[in-house]
């Protein structure tokens, strides 16, 4: 599988949350997954695909060039793809994905996840989405996205769209038993009138 992993590089989080990532990185590479990230080589970015290259895995980071300039790139990964601007990147690391993983982290990560949502509740992606709660970490998002379809900004059925699990462990068994998103995702994109039922 080719797994989208979001994450990010902050360096003053709790370490606890690169120690998750390091783990999450090195379990996808020993189950044989390719890993495609930011490229980054600093914080939750660098942590997990450290992880994946100490099992012999595969890591593709998609970086922008501004970035390279800045020298933010992993220097030991199977390859680094340098593109134009994030917005290329948004759309390199999801295509052709398997699944995409969010671990914690900021608004880009959290722009990443969003897009992906989005994409998905339109029918454009049909895949897992992931979210690695370490520490608790998304469980104010899940409240707010159980408010956001409580007041019928979206339908019932987009709180299947994604799924929270606290260990890395817990990633790939999500993955595997979360099946492919419906066919008819764009005929519940828009909300319905009623109560939704």
């Amino acid at each position: 599988m080719r797994i989208c992993v979001y994450c990010a590089s902050s360096q003053e989080c709790d370490p606890l949350y690169h120690a998750a990532a390091f783990r999450l990185g090195a379990l996808l590479a020993e189950a044989g997954c390719t890993v495609v990230y930011g490229g980054g080589s600093a914080g939750s970015m660098g942590a997990v695909a450290n992880g994946a290259l100490s099992k012999g895995g595969e890591v593709i980071g998609i970086l922008p060039k501004f970035m390279a300039d800045l020298e933010w790139g992993h220097p030991g990964l199977t390859r680094l793809e340098l593109v134009e601007d994030m917005r290329e990147r948004k759309h390199r690391l999801l295509t052709g994905s398997d699944a995409v993983i969010a671990l914690p982290g900021g608004c880009g990560t959290l722009e990443e996840l969003f897009e992906a949502i989005t994409l998905k509740r339109l029918g454009l992606y049909f895949n897992p989405i992931i979210l690695l709660d370490t520490q608790g970490f998304y469980a104010p998002l899940q409240h707010f996205m159980d408010q956001v379809i409580a007041q019928r900004f979206m339908n019932e059925e987009h709180h299947a769209m994604w799924s929270l699990v606290a260990e890395p462990e817990d990633v790939l068994p999500a993955i595997r038993s979360t099946p492919r998103w419906r066919e008819d995702a764009r005929e519940i994109a828009v909300v319905r009138a009623g109560n939704g039922k």
